[in-house]
């Protein structure tokens, strides 16, 4: 089994669909960890504020096949691909980590996932795997959040339903 972590977003109807996101991949993968929900301003366009989350996985699945599971899911609740690359969501999934596995090259998957660079990426991870080693830095999460730039803010958090 490998640990995945998954950075969650919305900015459309964020509350109803990260609930609906966590319950499929707790259906699908069993127990699973998930982190407070924090409203975040849209980044890289004017958008209604975002809802971001993260769950942490343990899965049997190779990586293409979990990818192309949460493109279904993504799908499943409205997904656009078609307007620009920042737009509105109704639901982005993305794997940050995928064990201690590293990609980068051709095609639009990268391991870590350069997003890490954000605080509403890193913050949620950080609340539900502390200890989770960046395989690029060779630094735990909870360390690359004491040494991020917004570290100490508060930041809005948001109760899913259910």
């Amino acid at each position: 089994m490998t640990t995945v972590l998954l950075s969650l977003g919305s900015n459309l109807q964020p509350q109803q669909h990260l609930h609906a996101a966590v319950e499929a991949l707790r259906a699908r993968f069993g127990p699973i960890r998930v982190s407070p929900a924090y409203r975040t301003a849209a980044v890289g366009f004017a958008g209604p504020d975002f809802l971001n989350n993260a769950v942490a996985i343990d899965t049997d699945l190779p990586l293409d096949s979990l990818d192309a599971w949460l493109h279904a899911l993504e799908d499943a609740h409205g997904r656009d691909r078609s307007g620009p690359r920042f737009s509105d969501r109704t639901l982005d999934i993305d794997v940050v980590f995928y064990g201690d596995l590293i990609v980068e090259g051709p095609g639009h998957l990268r391991i870590p996932r350069p997003e890490l660079k954000h605080a509403f990426v890193l913050k949620p991870l950080a609340d539900i795997a502390g200890d989770f080693i960046d395989p690029v830095s060779g630094l735990d999460l909870a360390t690359l959040w004491r040494a991020h730039r917004q570290h100490g803010e508060a930041f809005d958090t948001m109760d899913l339903p259910g």
